[in-house]
């Protein structure tokens, strides 16, 4: 009985990608990666695939661009119209509730807001 896993079609696409990739980047001629992926295709074990990727450095995720991100939020282009809105509200019913989210919202989200300055 064996104690070894078996690979899956999965596994296998992940070396050859892998493989792929380094011959993109200039680490593996394209001979090295054709014997390397024939290798891939032939293996039974997921430990006859370690050695076909040793000597290849870890993959690295793309790193995440720097700067000021826009997600989903409130855009400080809106405050006008909710300032309209709340002064027509104000003058037509006579309180001043809309007014107090107007300004909560002005200095959280407003043009004059402290700003930090760009890093480099």
């Amino acid at each position: 009985m064996t104690t070894q896993m078996r690979a899956s079609d999965q596994d296998r696409e992940r070396i050859v990608e892998r493989l792929n990739e380094a011959v993109g980047q200039g680490l593996l001629t394209l001979p090295e990666a054709e014997e390397r992926i024939a290798e891939t295709y032939k293996a039974r074990f997921l430990d006859d695939l370690t050695p076909l990727t040793a000597d290849l450095p870890d993959p690295t995720p793309p790193k995440p661009e720097r700067g000021r991100r826009r997600g989903p939020g409130f855009d400080p282009r809106v405050l006008p119209v909710l300032l309209v809105l709340a002064a027509v509200i104000v003058l037509t019913h006579g309180f001043a509730f809309p007014l107090i989210v107007v300004a909560f919202l002005a200095m959280k989200f407003g043009m004059w807001r402290h700003r930090h300055p760009a890093r480099m």
